[in-house]
């Protein structure tokens, strides 16, 4: 990922979370998110940090073994919300045998995201 702002932007379409930050290279950024904070780094900047092999991403790219989960009393609206901001669809929103309503979506960058309930 190296368009840090258009990911900021989605988000905020997606599901809400307001900008902090976004450095004067749009190299990195963070979201609001209530107790946390969402942040995002390009993949450029992230090599002059550390010497790290990083996998391309993108929605056509395999999903990394991680996802970003986000809890909401209102799964359905929240999932329809990420899916008009630009989000891919994997699985639509379904009640867990232990209460939770879940549901997954891509985000343009090929990120797995969570939709949920609480946990009764």
């Amino acid at each position: 990922m190296n368009d840090v702002e258009a990911t900021l932007d989605f988000y905020r379409r997606a599901f809400g979370f307001e900008r902090r930050f976004l450095d004067e290279g749009k190299n990195y950024g963070e979201l609001e998110t209530g107790e946390t904070r969402l942040a995002f780094a390009g993949r450029d900047f992230v090599r002059t940090l550390m010497p790290v092999d990083l996998a391309p991403s993108g929605p056509g790219a395999p999903a990394a073994p991680m996802e970003i989960g986000f809890v909401t009393p209102d799964v359905e609206p929240a999932f329809e919300r990420a899916l008009a901001a630009g989000a891919i669809e994997i699985k639509r929103p379904q009640a867990k045998p232990w209460g939770q309503i879940v549901g997954y979506v891509r985000d343009p960058n090929g990120f797995i995201i969570e939709i949920c309930s609480p946990v009764p």
